[in-house]
C-alpha cells in the first residue's frame, strides 16, 4: 500500500473529512460496496450505540491523570 503524502498531516480536520468523502465516492464509483456481513455488522454497531451511548472517560481527563515524563 502506498504511503500517504506527507502534507496530509497538515490538513485541517475539515479538509481531511473532505478527502475521506472523496475517497469513498471514488471507491463507490468503482463498484465497491459493503458485503452483506459488513453491512449487518455496521447496522448492529449503530443500533448498539444508539441504544447504549458510549460511556467512558474523556481523553483529556485520562491524559491529565497520566504520570508526567
Amino acid at each position: 500500500m502506498p504511503t500517504l503524502p506527507s502534507n496530509v498531516s497538515s490538513l485541517t480536520a475539515a479538509e481531511k473529512s473532505e478527502l475521506i468523502d472523496a475517497l469513498w465516492e471514488d471507491l463507490e464509483s468503482h463498484g465497491y460496496t459493503l458485503s452483506p456481513e459488513q453491512a449487518e455488522e455496521l447496522d448492529r454497531r449503530i443500533d448498539s450505540c444508539e441504544k447504549n451511548p458510549p460511556t467512558g472517560i474523556p481523553w483529556e481527563q485520562v491524559k491529565a491523570g497520566l504520570p508526567q515524563r
